[in-house]
This record gives structure tokens, C-alpha cells and sequence, in this order.
């Protein structure tokens, strides 16, 4: 047993195998087995290569004995920062051979995250793109992490196969997912390969891919949506192709749905937005389009409307977390269960609570706390007991943060958040820890920061800082810029408060400071 993270109890995991849901899979085994049945077909598309699945088997498994050569072990933490190419899947399936432990970075991360993911995991490497920002984020952890290389490098390793071990059980640790995070830098999520291979499994079946799914990989592969749900992995897992999108403006993503008839993309409700007025003004045309799905935030009825009529595309929407839970709308729900609901579970055996602040049951159509458990949601964040004893109940369930409403069918709406998080544009940005950043200029001396309602982004961030200093909204965005902050983390809006105010047992007031930027 791995001490550093919650297993399931083991009559509960001997269900989930009788059951099958678990079903002793690893993802190498999954790619070798794709890889003898659609061997020339094409499973990665770039605009500048096109790797076929042998190509794909076969890289990864030379680069897996050039990490394990470099002193890689079964268990090593590897934290991974990656590009939108072919690069990211032989490097991810390469560390899934060898049985090392990806913790999946997002391109956007700087020195603050990346350090705190390395020294929290006790990384042994660092994988990260090529550049200065990158060279100076490697140089920050450089006194904690023994092997350090670009993307580049560790694709272009080779070594003696024979020398691997065998690949790892599939009760193993698979990956490190990140957290939204409500209360400081992300949780890391621990996902082994049972419980991550059925969550793949499910949404393939619940999305209905098959071997001629085209699926473009717009947003950044590290996330959990576009990883899984059902992603590259399902994809994959199918039988299909992936299209890896350089970046998602309209420009690229329209081309490249036209260029290699993708059928199925995902976006989040920002994106979607900005898709749908690209294609109304172009007229845009993308006749191979099947099926949008839009997930990581809520996307409104009146927007989800105009998907089919401006995209041509079926719409799924999607609602989960990386910690497990996803929910799907179906291609036979009712076309107002689609626009109106965010989904619900993939799997009959996800279990769902819908409860009062008091964790009582709450009935239908009422807005209650979401709580989960289930064969492929985690019982405990990865070194975190503390925080496990508040996020989780005694009997399992997680705690999600979603306010929701159930109605009779078993689909959920979203309808706001507890966590003291902000969702911009599916980036989750926790106020705490942009609060701690700015609390460290030496002329701040308190600070908050709110969600403000945006059309575009869903929600914008708006900090408040208490000083006695003459700064400028623009100086305090480089102080946090030179911190070492994802640019999405830094905040839209900047006041300047005498004081902030407070409630009748003295913590912030935040919707009297959120009402503020109304009047």
C-alpha cells in the first residue's frame, strides 16, 4: 500500500473488479493491443507529422529505456509540461511503460507551480518545453530535481529495452492530476490505472467513439477533459484518430477540422463562444463535425442553442472534475435536457448525493452540495491528510464544492460553486492563493480576491488590495507576474481599498466587496 495516498477499501475494490469495472488494465497494455489491431492507421495527427499507432507503440517504448538509462524508476514522480504535438503522447505512454508517475503541468505554469509540484511530489525529473521562460522555470528547481530535460530530449532518448522492468500492475499509481484548487496551489490526484482506465473506458462507450472518430485536441492535453473524458485516451482507447491542435483560435481549429474531417472536439464555454461568433460572421462551413462538447464550466441555453444551428454539430455537455466524476449529456436526451443540464454520470455506478449544509438529503430540484463516490473517484488527495479529513467524508464521499440541482431523470444542473474558487474560462484560480501572492508585496497589507460575472469567460478575477503604497493596477500585475504566476492567474481587475470589509465573525466580506463593482 502506498502510503501517500488513500486506496479504495479493499472490499470495495474486490466489487469494482468482480464487477468489472476494473478491469486489470494498464494504458501500455491498451496502446500495444490498439497498436496489433490498427497497426498503419493513423493515431496522432500534427500539421507536421502523422504517427501511426506502431510509430506511436514503438517511440514510446525506445523512449521509456532512455528515461529508464537516465536512472528513471517504476514509482519516480515526473512532472510534465508539454506542447499540443506528437511529442506529449510518446512521452506520456513512455512514463506509463516504464511505470513512472506523470504529474500533468499545464503549459501555462511558471516557477511558483512547477516548484511547488516538484518539491510536494518529490519529483525525480522535470520534462518541460524548450525556451527562456522554461530554461528559467528549470533553473528555479534545479537544486530539487535530479534529471531535468526539454520534451525534445527525453523523445529523442534511447536505450537497452531489455533492461525495463515489467510494466506496472494496474493497481499502481498511473498519474498526478491537479486540482481546481480552493485553498492555496493545486491538490495533486492521485489516479491509478484501474480506476483512470475504467473512467476512460466509460466515456468512450457513454460518447459512442469508434475507429473512424476524428477528434481535435484543442485544449491543452494535460487537463483532465481533454485528456479523458473521453479525450485522447478515449480516443485512443477506441481505436481513432487525434488531430493535436498547436493552439484553439478559430483560425486553427477551423482548418484543421476541414483539413482531417474531424467529427468530435471539446471546448470550454469561453471557447464555444468565441467559435460560435467566428462561424456566424464567416458563414464557416464544417461538414464532418459531429459532435461539440462543451465542459469545465456552465455554457447557458441560449448559447448551447446555437450550436447546431452555427456549427453544424451535435452538442454534449460535459461536467466533472479530475478527481473523478464526469457527467454527459446523451445523444438521445431530450434536445431541452441538453441545453438545460450539465449531464449526468457516466456510469450506473457512480454514486451521487445531493445534500443541505448539514449533509442531509435534499430533494429533487433543490439546490443542495454535490458529493461522490465511485470506481473511479479518488478516496484522498495524494500527501494531503489534513485537507482529506474536510474534502472527504467518513464513508468515502467526496466532497465536490458544486452547488447543484438533481432533477427526476438523474441529470445535474450547476448552479454555483462553495469553494472559494473562480472558473475562468475552465482555468481554476484559487483565491487564497493569489491572496498569499499579494500579500507579499511589501506595500500590501491585506488583500481579497472575488469572481465578477463575465459574458465571455464565464467569470473574471477582480483583487482588492489594502495599501499605504502609491501602486498601480499595473504594478501589481508584474509584482505577480514576477512571481512566477500563470498569466491566466493574474487578476482582470485591480481596486485599491482602505479596508476590506468584514463579516460578524470577522473574515472577509466578499460579496459586499463583489456588490461593489456593481454600484
Amino acid at each position: 500500500m502506498n502510503p501517500s495516498y488513500t486506496p479504495w477499501p479493499e472490499d470495495t475494490a474486490t466489487e469494482y473488479r468482480e464487477r468489472g469495472y476494473w478491469a486489470g488494465q494498464g494504458f501500455w497494455e491498451l496502446l500495444t493491443e490498439r497498436a496489433d489491431d490498427h497497426g498503419e492507421r493513423p493515431a496522432i495527427v500534427t500539421d507536421a507529422e502523422t504517427v501511426t499507432y506502431r510509430a506511436l507503440t514503438d517511440r514510446a517504448a525506445a523512449c521509456a529505456a532512455g528515461l529508464h538509462a537516465r536512472g528513471l524508476r517504476p514509482g519516480d514522480r515526473v512532472v510534465v509540461q508539454a506542447a499540443n504535438d506528437a511529442d506529449y503522447p510518446v512521452l506520456l505512454f513512455a512514463l506509463f511503460r516504464l511505470g513512472a508517475v506523470p504529474v500533468c503541468a499545464l503549459p501555462a505554469h511558471r516557477e511558483a507551480e512547477i516548484g511547488y509540484f516538484c518539491s510536494h511530489a518529490e519529483a525525480a525529473a522535470y520534462i518541460r518545453p524548450g525556451g527562456p521562460d522554461h530554461d528559467r522555470v528549470d533553473a528555479a528547481v534545479a537544486s530539487e530535481v535530479p534529471l531535468r530535460l526539454t520534451v525534445a530530449e527525453a523523445v529523442a532518448l534511447k536505450g537497452d529495452g531489455s533492461a525495463l522492468p515489467e510494466p506496472p500492475r494496474s493497481d499502481a499509481l498511473a498519474l498526478l492530476q491537479l486540482s481546481g484548487g480552493s485553498t492555496g496551489v493545486p491538490k495533486l490526484i492521485p489516479r491509478t490505472y484501474d480506476d483512470y482506465h475504467y473512467s476512460v473506458r466509460i466515456a468512450a462507450e457513454v460518447c459512442e467513439l469508434g475507429s473512424s472518430t476524428v477528434y481535435l485536441c484543442a485544449l491543452p492535453v494535460a487537463h483532465n477533459f481533454p485528456l479523458s473524458s473521453p479525450g485522447l485516451l478515449g480516443v485512443l482507447y477506441a481505436g481513432g484518430t487525434v488531430v493535436m491542435a498547436p493552439d484553439p483560435s478559430p483560425d486553427t481549429a477551423f482548418r484543421l477540422i476541414r483539413e482531417h474531417d474531424v467529427t468530435m472536439t471539446a471546448v470550454v464555454p469561453a471557447l464555444a463562444l468565441l467559435w460560435l461568433k467566428s462561424a456566424e460572421a464567416r458563414r464557416v462551413e464544417l461538414p464532418s463535425l459531429d459532435v461539440l462538447q462543451v465542459g469545465g464550466a456552465r455554457l447557458g441555453a441560449e448559447d448551447a442553442a446555437r450550436v447546431a444551428p452555427l456549427l453544424g454539430a451535435r452538442l454534449q455537455q460535459v461536467f466533472g472534475m479530475a478527481e473523478g466524476l464526469v457527467c454527459y449529456t446523451r445523444f438521445d436526451d431530450p434536445q431541452e435536457t441538453v441545453f438545460e443540464t450539465q449531464g449526468r454520470p457516466a456510469s450506473d455506478s457512480d454514486e451521487v448525493l445531493v445534500v443541505d449544509d448539514a449533509d442531509r438529503p435534499v430533494p429533487d430540484g433543490q439546490d443542495g452540495h454535490l458529493l461522490t463516490r465511485g470506481p473511479y473517484t479518488i478516496r484522498g488527495y495524494y500527501r494531503a491528510d489534513d485537507h482529506n479529513t474536510r474534502a472527504f467524508t467518513t464513508d468515502g464521499y467526496y466532497r465536490t464544492g458544486d452547488i447543484v440541482r438533481r432533477h427526476p431523470t438523474g441529470h445535474l444542473t450547476v448552479t454555483g460553486r462553495a469553494k472559494d474558487q473562480i472558473n475562468r474560462a475552465g482555468e481554476k484560480i484559487a483565491a487564497a492563493e493569489i491572496e498569499d501572492h499579494l500579500r507579499g508585496h511589501p506595500s500590501i497589507h491585506d488583500a481579497a480576491l472575488v469572481a465578477v460575472p463575465d459574458p465571455a469567460l464565464g467569470e473574471r478575477s477582480a483583487a482588492f488590495c489594502v495599501t499605504d503604497g502609491a501602486l498601480t493596477a499595473k504594478g501589481v500585475r508584474a509584482y505577480l507576474r514576477g512571481r512566477g504566476l500563470a498569466a491566466y492567474k493574474i487578476p482582470d481587475l485591480v481596486r485599491f481599498v482602505e479596508s476590506l470589509p468584514r463579516t460578524p465573525v470577522g473574515k472577509i466580506d466578499k460579496l459586499q466587496l463583489k456588490a461593489s463593482l456593481e454600484s
